[in-house]
């Protein structure tokens, strides 16, 4: 008879949250799109940057940052439909993303909202993630927020519900778009793909080097795997298309960096 060491722990009350986000996710009728974005450029900027300021920048950041402005010029991605059927589209880019923290010895990712991204400088947008990143308590379930993760399942899983029924309301608690990174889990090339309760969500992937053509010469370059998942019931092919194609363009612009203070309001 062999010796039995299996362990047996409670499930983590803080890991209902996901649960309960990815089982309401599977109802949504999503699309996703799986592309590549050329950082070479962006990446060489933000460390030229960084030398020459002393000032760290967050690649993460610099995404939102992107992300912010091809909404601005794609607005009615950034939008939700409400109980009565009406396209409730918002003016601010309230962006969330997941934030690697250290809570009780362990790490683990929290989310934290970013609000009116649209309007911000890419250094503001940096400093709030540093931030939370250094003071996970603050990072802390609110009462409220720790009372609910208790309630029976049926009954927590209707908060995810609110991006169909109350759109305002859900804009308020969990912004209006989202990003999500597992490249900061590994290294290398490749794609996640995940549910999502949000009209429109990035999940960003590994950097990958791999041959591309610049002025026809062949050269080596990096390549970021990016997931775009679209709520189908408020965004078709061709306007979602489009979007990415922006989005693209943005990040693969080095000038943008410099183009930050220029546009934002803060």
């Amino acid at each position: 008879m062999t010796d039995q060491r299996d362990t047996i722990e409670p499930f983590p009350i803080q890991r209902r949250g996901t649960v309960d986000a990815l089982r309401m996710a599977s109802r949504r009728s999503v699309v996703h799109g799986l592309v590549e974005f050329d950082v070479t450029e962006a990446r060489r900027r933000i460390d030229e940057r960084e030398e020459r300021t002393g000032a760290e920048l967050s690649f993460t950041a610099f995404l939102v940052f992107a992300l912010a402005r091809a909404l601005e010029d794609h607005p009615h991605i950034n939008a939700y439909r409400d109980w009565r059927g009406r396209i409730v589209q918002f003016d601010d880019v309230d962006v969330m993303v997941i934030i690697e923290v250290e809570i009780d010895g362990k790490r683990i990712g929290v989310p934290h909202v970013i609000r009116a991204a649209n309007r911000r400088t890419l250094r503001s947008i940096h400093d709030e993630i540093r931030t939370a990143q250094r003071d996970p308590d603050e990072r802390q379930r609110p009462g409220l927020a720790s009372l609910a993760v208790r309630l029976p399942g049926p009954v927590r899983r209707l908060f995810f519900r609110l991006p169909q029924w109350f759109p305002r309301r859900w804009k308020r608690i969990a912004g209006t778009v989202a990003v999500t990174s597992v490249g900061m889990f590994g290294t290398g090339g490749g794609w996640g793909i995940t549910p999502t309760n949000y009209t429109l969500q990035l999940t960003v992937g590994g950097t990958g080097q791999k041959p591309g053509v610049v002025d026809g010469e062949i050269e080596p370059r990096e390549y970021l795997s990016i997931t775009a998942t679209f709520d189908h019931d408020i965004v078709d092919g061709a306007p979602a298309t489009r979007f990415v194609q922006r989005l693209k363009e943005l990040v693969e612009d080095p000038e943008v960096l410099q183009r930050d203070s220029s546009r934002a309001t803060d």
